[in-house]
């Protein structure tokens, strides 16, 4: 079994996917706050 070297693996991928998960998340909690505000204020 090979040593294990922290750092040493190519992790790009996986930081573009979870920079965009985070990213789709923080929109999607925008735009559900947005919703409920609007109706909240005109009573839908």
């Amino acid at each position: 079994m090979a040593e294990h070297k922290h750092g040493e693996m190519d992790i790009t991928v996986q930081t573009k996917t979870f920079n965009g998960f985070i990213k789709f998340t923080t929109y999607s909690v925008v735009v559900i706050c947005f919703i409920a505000l609007f109706l909240a204020i005109f009573g839908a």
